[in-house]
Order: C-alpha cells, then sequence, then structure tokens
C-alpha cells in the first residue's frame, strides 16, 4: 500500500517549510522507514539555509535523496535514524540509519540502510554521520602514539574528532574554541579544553573545523616543525587568507584537506563507505558522545528552529528532531 509522508523542503534561502510527500509500497530489495529522530548537521545544512553554496559546488553538495535543487527549493538533510516498517525479513523492525533528508517516511533501497547496533541508543544515532567524518579525518591525519594533537573548532565535528582521539594512547589532546562553554563538552568527552590564546603549542597534528580565518591560522600557529593541519571546514562561497609568509615554509608546515566525500586512500586498501558506517555506529557504543546532543525539537517545530539555529540564537552542536514514535 502507498503511503504519505510530511518532508522539510528549503523554499527559498531562509524561508521553509513542511509538504506533504507520497511514498510508494517499498519494491524487492528496497525498505520503508519510519524515521524516530534525525539530525541537524549544523555547519552544511545552516550555510544551504542561507544560500551559501557556491554554484560551482551544487553538484558536489548534493546529499542522497536530495530534491530540488539549490539555492531552492530544495530538500537536504542527511542524519536519519528510523525503524524499518517494510521490506526483507532480516530488517523487518530493525532501527536503522540512513542518509535521508528530514521526512517522517520514506523508500530507500536495503543497500541504503546500516543496521543500529543494539548497543547504540536510536537517538544517538544521528550523530553516524559526523562521526564517520571524524573517522575519515583521521584515516587522513594517521595520528601517532604520543602526539601533541590539537583540535580548533568545537562543532560538531570537531568534537566527534576530539572525542576518538581521546582513544589514542599517550596523546596529548586539547579540544580549542572561542566558546567557553565547550570546556564542559570536552570534559565529557575525556580530553582536554582551552580557548585559542591559552591553547598548547608545538603540535604534531592540528585539526581544524571551526570554519573560520582565525581558526586556522591560529592552526598554523600551534604547529610544531614540520607539522600538519588537517582541514575540515567547508567555507561555503566565503574566501579565507592565511598567513603563508612568516614561519610557514621555514618550519616546513603542511595544510592538507580532508572531506568525507571519498573514502581516505590512507585507510586500509579496499574500505568501502558501507564499512565506514558500520565502523562510526560501532563507535556510537560509548554514551560520552550524548553530550553532542544539545537540542531538540519535534519534526513539525523544524521550520521555525532552523532559522534560530542559523542565527545563533539556538546555540549548542546537533540539534536533534524528534518524530512521533
Amino acid at each position: 500500500m502507498n503511503h504519505t509522508a510530511r518532508a522539510f523542503w528549503l523554499r527559498t534561502p531562509g524561508e521553509s517549510e513542511i509538504r506533504e510527500a507520497p511514498v510508494s509500497a517499498p519494491a524487492a530489495g528496497e525498505v520503508l522507514v519510519r524515521a524516530l529522530y534525525s539530525g541537524v548537521s549544523r555547519g552544511t545544512e545552516t550555510l544551504v539555509f542561507r544560500g551559501g553554496v557556491p554554484e560551482s559546488q551544487y553538484a558536489a553538495m548534493r546529499a542522497p535523496y536530495q530534491e530540488g535543487d539549490f539555492p531552492g527549493p530544495v530538500k537536504y538533510g542527511y542524519l536519519s535514524v528510523g525503524k524499518v516498517e517494510e521490506g526483507p525479513a532480516e530488517l523487518a523492525g530493525r532501527t536503522v540509519f540512513c542518509l535521508h533528508p528530514h521526512q517522517t517516511r520514506y523508500v530507500v533501497p536495503v543497500s541504503a540502510v546500516t543496521v543500529v547496533p543494539d548497543g547504540v541508543p536510536a537517538g544517538r544515532a544521528v550523530l553516524a554521520g559526523t562521526v564517520e567524518t571524524a573517522v575519515n579525518a583521521l584515516w587522513d591525519a594517521a595520528p601517532l602514539v604520543g602526539d601533541r594533537i590539537a583540535v580548533v573548532g568545537g562543532g560538531m565535528v570537531g568534537c566527534s574528532v576530539a572525542a576518538l582521539l581521546g582513544r589514542f594512547p599517550g596523546v596529548r589532546v586539547q579540544l580549542v574554541d572561542a566558546d567557553p562553554a565547550r570546556a564542559d563538552i570536552a570534559r565529557a568527552l575525556g580530553v582536554g579544553f582551552a580557548l585559542p590564546a591559552d591553547a598548547l603549542g608545538e603540535c604534531d597534528l592540528v585539526v581544524h573545523a571551526s570554519a573560520t580565518e582565525q581558526g586556522l591560522a591560529r592552526a598554523l600557529e600551534l604547529l610544531a616543525p614540520e607539522g600538519t593541519v588537517i582541514e575540515l571546514s567547508w567555507y561555503g562561497d566565503r574566501r579565507v587568507s592565511l598567513p603563508l609568509g612568516e614561519a610557514f615554509h621555514s618550519r616546513r608546515l603542511t595544510v592538507r584537506g580532508s572531506q568525507v566525500g571519498t573514502v581516505s586512500p590512507a585507510g586500509r586498501p579496499g574500505r568501502t563507505y558501507a564499512d565506514r558506517l558500520a565502523l562510526a555506529l560501532d563507535l556510537l557504543a560509548d554514551p560520552a558522545f550524548d553530550a553532542l546532543v544539545t537540542g531538540e525539537c519535534a519534526f513539525e517545530e523544524l521550520p521555525d528552529v532552523m532559522p534560530r539555529l542559523v542565527s545563533g540564537e539556538l546555540p549548542g552542536l546537533c540539534h536533534r528532531v524528534r518524530y512521533e514514535h
């Protein structure tokens, strides 16, 4: 039987709405998923909401199951957790993660869903896409035992990276952010914290995720000679300037980009997107990640909530969207 769903759409930059969405009965090899939670990826989704995706990146920035085009109307999002209502017997009734926009029900191929492990609550599993980004970043960064590491930018991605780095033996990990309230989150994740002016230098590795020019410049300042900055920030249509004179060349510093759209070649040969996502979900068994969920609203409230997330009126990290269960 066919179903009717409701989906969140960006009508034009800064204006959004809930629309009806027809959902067909699943065919062979497909599943019908009823959403339980979704997450707002603050960095990317607020950039999309304000119309900040450069035209040159329209194709690269498309999300799986996106409808419409930038700057709008567009249905966007990629952190959805739900329960399989119809589909193969081995998936029926299972909780799954899917890279799908905010929508109450949807049909996707079986290959598009990943089963959430029994030890991971559905509400925490919305972080899987963000932790997957952190996993890919650390494959790119290849930290070593005993490294001195800073993570500049305490947003969703930066905190996820810090949480994983905190598990490495013998490393000095410091989360660096201009918001002193991030100290509580760093403590919950088991890593150090510092304001930018107080951050420890002589770092072997700095992971930058603040999406600010000042943050990237500070990341370079914190490096030891031969050190590397792994750049995770997405700046959209903004240009940034860097101090590449001064000691950049004499200290032989490196800035290297990392992006989750490609599986890091530094990972084990043959690792797939599915392998990486399954690993991220396994890592979310750690309840410390609950510190990254700092707000929640009902799905029907999302058109009113999104502008407040973009403006900063609602601060925090991951904002979770709750659906009727």
